[in-house]
């Protein structure tokens, strides 16, 4: 029996690709923003300690830095191989689900990650991170195909809104077991040590939980999602390079294209800092700020991961009613204005009051700067059935944006520390803005 695939704007299809924002952004939350920065500062016993991975010494957060720069790199030379792959076999789920298992798998491996396989820990920490990212590329570059223009904005607001609910929602479960392990059966001990270890294996199994999540809840988007767009044909020799002559094509477009050209301009440079910024965060958070202790450094920084999740829903809904009232360009100017004057903000601050104030207004424009952006370069895009090229584009300036970032933070951080790095990207902030003000003006926007 043929199954029947929802039309086009219907609330069910548009529903089912929202869906699967629940699904994968516990990993964004858990292993990226919260649980695995804790988890791996505590493999440490002191600040000043050095990891050793591929020949060298390096600070802890240098080397997830390094990682990080080098997984967005290789999706950067990935995502247009695959992406002409999926257009020229019409089946751009295959790529969305293979990239899902690689990321839960990852999470799931984490389970086993220490200094003393450090090798082996890192790829699982990388399988993470191109699985979550990988996906992304196939997931955006349906927005276009299951949503008319009038509908994007909401759907993507309400995509990231999906995702910040339910990524909160197993956190709570996470942490619950991190700082009650007795709860969950963990034997505690009667020593500090060992109700250290169970938090330890605690936060471990909360990997697993999140590849389990992952890979379950995303089974809904990939049953009711179409396989792809356009025309279905057999795989060649040449298909594999599709992409780099597609992405050549677009970027050939573009030169007809002047609001499309200098919005990714614009979006390449404040893209490369906000991303940073919400990658090293939580690293910031326990370098930086002077907690009383550990037990007050733990809790305040997942109080601060909650104000920054439970904030971002409102953020991403105000964001997208501004964007209706005032223009996307005009509110992604506002956008990043916060942005910049954060990064000053984030130099100055010390104590944790101060880091919870910075939190609440990180969640304010996480969401929204996020889901506009992504709605607002479809909207830019002309009329074509060949959407994922467009968006493999649009992924591969955020990815190559976001190397530049992280290496430019690893070796600010490196030199003078990560105070001066964050305050470094408050450039970015700014010449995002100068280039948002030269976008032209469309009668949609």
């Amino acid at each position: 029996m043929t199954k029947i695939i929802p039309a086009k704007g219907s609330k069910k299809l548009l529903n089912a690709w929202a869906f699967y924002d629940w699904a994968n952004s516990v990993y964004a939350l858990t292993i990226a923003s919260s649980i695995f920065p804790i988890f791996y500062s505590s493999l440490f016993t002191t600040d000043d300690e050095l990891v050793h991975a591929f020949g060298y010494d390096m600070k802890p957060t240098v080397l997830i830095e390094i990682i990080t720069a080098f997984t967005f790199l290789v999706v950067a030379i990935l995502s247009p191989i695959l992406s002409g792959v999926a257009d020229y076999v019409g089946n751009k789920k295959t790529f969305m689900k293979f990239f899902c298992y690689v990321g839960g798998t990852g999470c799931i491996g984490l389970y086993w990650f220490s200094l003393d396989n450090i090798h082996l820990s890192v790829l699982f920490y990388f399988m993470g991170l191109i699985g979550y990212w990988g996906s992304l590329v196939f997931y955006n570059s349906y927005l276009p195909d299951i949503a008319f223009e009038e509908q994007q904005d909401s759907i993507s607001a309400k995509g990231f809104s999906m995702g910040y609910i339910g990524s909160v929602f197993l956190l709570l479960v996470n942490l619950s077991m991190v700082m009650n392990p007795q709860w969950f059966g963990f034997d505690i001990g009667t020593t500090d040590a060992a109700l250290n270890m169970a938090k330890v294996e605690a936060m471990k199994i909360s990997f697993i939980t999140v590849g389990l999540w992952w890979m379950t809840f995303s089974q809904y988007t990939f049953y009711v999602l179409p396989k792809g767009v356009g025309t279905v044909h057999k795989v060649t020799k040449d298909v594999l390079f599709n992409g780099f002559r597609e992405l050549k094509s677009v970027w050939a477009q573009l030169k007809q294209n002047l609001p499309l050209k200098r919005y990714l301009a614009a979006f390449f440079v404040f893209s490369m800092a906000v991303q940073t910024i919400m990658l090293m965060a939580v690293y910031f958070g326990e370098k930086e700020i002077g907690w009383t202790s550990d037990s007050e450094k733990t809790t305040g920084l997942i109080i601060s991961i909650l104000v920054i999740q439970l904030v971002a829903v409102v953020g991403a809904v105000l964001t997208s009613r501004a964007s209706a009232k005032f223009g996307n360009i005009r509110t992604l100017i506002v956008v990043n204005a916060i942005w910049l004057c954060l990064c000053f903000y984030a130099y100055f601050m010390k104590s944790p009051m101060q880091f919870y104030i910075a939190a609440g207004f990180v969640g304010l424009v996480m969401g929204g700067v996020q889901a506009l952006a992504r709605s607002t370069y479809s909207k830019y895009l002309p009329d074509t059935d060949d959407s994922t090229s467009y968006f493999s584009f649009y992924d591969v300036a955020e990815k190559i944006g976001i190397v530049i970032g992280m290496v430019i933070f690893a070796v600010v951080d490196h030199i003078s520390g990560m105070r001066y790095a964050i305050l470094f990207l408050f450039l970015f902030f700014l010449v995002g803005i100068l280039l948002l003000l030269r976008v032209p003006n469309k009668k949609s926007l």
